[in-house]
């Protein structure tokens, strides 16, 4: 039954994925609906009337309630011009909640929100197969949604039910939250993202915060700038010693100190992706689960099971001692540092779509580990110059190919003949991917296939 705040005249921006999920639930419930997007063609099939952007705007009275696509910001001239008028905008997640909490799918569920600027889909899987161990004990059947690629929708409408929602969230989907309250929310790190869609560092970290705001906090406490987040009782993740409150490493072990007493959880030799960006993975993603109520068995099983997915970290060849590893997804200088942080060697390929990212702090940062470079992209010399200043001594290569496989094969080339034995060929570009792939999933894929051939 559609909850009595659903009942108006619902207009809904964007005809992509996120809006025909949120189209097809409210229309099942239904809801009268209108959609609007800039591309008609995009609107075809969706089964309900579709309407112009230009349309929408002019029409704006006749609406109670605008729901957003992720992809639209903030600053778009249709959700502006909603806001001014008192009219709410809310997103997908924000909206599956409501209708959650309002018993639509039967019982609501208990919702783990994961957020950060990197490690969210990989600290989301750690979660939920942790959570997934735990079922066997409790009964409750948990599932990963969200950003991660799996509507939350989808999840809610199951015939299988879920009783938990590992949900990883972007920026954006909890720019337009405000009643979300998640039983668990972590918010990993924060650094300089997205900010063309936000305005400012400011409103970006500020979204992120969202997701402290349910039953239980979590933060990671070797990133400074997220103390000024945490709210009064808050607990934390890190990759030392846990203080109180904390899970964190110790002798080798991942250790939980959530209660005051230290517990020994596992190993970390083993736990996947290997370094200590996966490490602070598995730390964040325990504190969360013991938080839920998991045992600390299953968060010993869940890691043990878990396996990277494709473009995280993953090594996808071995051959004559070295080692290569596809972290396409470092699609930003934070990103890539936590990937290059704990190697030794690295033959490093980098380069694409910088977004105005300053690369300088990265390089400095690890110059002493890149044996050598190989760069393509658009903004490739951004990087070479950044190379050239800070390690001076470093063979460098550009790629001049724009054919998105022929150039990472030149590279992939390239830097086999500088890696020998105990090296890591690592992809880790610190950059965006679209100015010569389909997607980050395209490039790494290339890479694989390179590294193979």
């Amino acid at each position: 039954m559609l909850p009595t705040e659903f009942s108006g005249h619902i207009l809904i921006a964007g005809a992509g994925v996120s809006g025909r999920g949120c189209a097809a639930v409210l229309q099942r419930l239904g809801a009268r609906l209108t959609v609007t997007d800039g591309n008609p063609a995009a609107a075809e099939g969706i089964g309900t009337q579709v309407v112009p952007v230009e349309t929408a705007l002019a029409n704006l009275a006749d609406y109670n309630l605008v729901v957003t696509s992720p992809g639209w910001p903030p600053h778009s001239e249709l959700l502006t011009a909603a806001a001014d008028a008192g009219i709410e905008v809310l997103g997908d997640c924000e909206l599956a909640y409501r209708l959650d909490r309002a018993g639509v799918f039967g019982p609501p569920r208990r919702w783990l929100v994961v957020t950060g600027t990197n490690g969210k889909t990989t600290t989301t899987g750690m979660l939920a197969a942790i959570m997934d161990q735990d079922a066997a004990r409790t009964g409750l059947r948990a599932v990963a949604v969200g950003n991660i690629g799996a509507s939350v929708f989808d999840a809610l409408g199951a015939q299988v039910r879920a009783d938990i929602l590992v949900v990883e969230m972007s920026s954006f989907q909890l720019h337009w939250t405000s009643q979300l309250r998640p039983d668990v929310g972590v918010v990993l790190n924060i650094a300089e993202d997205h900010l063309d869609w936000h305005g400012s560092f400011a409103h970006y970290a500020a979204a992120k915060a969202k997701a402290l705001d349910g039953t239980h906090a979590v933060i990671g406490c070797d990133d400074p700038q997220l103390a000024a987040y945490a709210p009064a009782k808050c607990y934390g993740f890190t990759s030392s010693a846990p203080a109180g409150g904390q899970v964190g490493v110790a002798e080798g072990h991942l250790v939980s100190n959530l209660e005051g007493t230290p517990v020994r959880l596992c190993a970390v030799e083993g736990i996947e992706p290997a370094g200590p960006a996966g490490i602070a993975d598995a730390a964040a993603a325990a504190a969360v689960a013991l938080l839920a109520g998991a045992h600390p068995d299953s968060v010993a099983a869940g890691l043990a099971g878990y396996r990277v997915s494709g473009h995280r970290g993953a090594v996808v060849h071995r051959a004559d001692g070295v080692t290569y590893v596809d972290n396409s997804k470092a699609t930003n200088p934070h990103a890539a540092d936590a990937s290059l942080r704990g190697l030794e060697r690295v033959v490093w390929i980098a380069g694409g779509q910088l977004k105005g990212a300053d690369v300088e702090p990265l390089v400095r940062e690890h110059a002493h580990r890149i044996k050598a470079a190989v760069l393509l992209g658009v903004d490739r010399q951004l990087l070479a110059k950044a190379l050239a200043l800070h390690a001076p001594h470093t063979p460098v290569h550009q790629v001049e190919s724009t054919d998105g496989a022929a150039a990472m094969r030149e590279a992939v080339a390239w830097a086999q003949q500088h890696a020998e034995a105990g090296d890591t060929v690592l992809l880790a570009p610190a950059a965006a991917s679209l100015d010569m792939y389909t997607g980050m999933g395209q490039r790494g894929d290339f890479f694989a296939a390179a590294c193979a051939s």
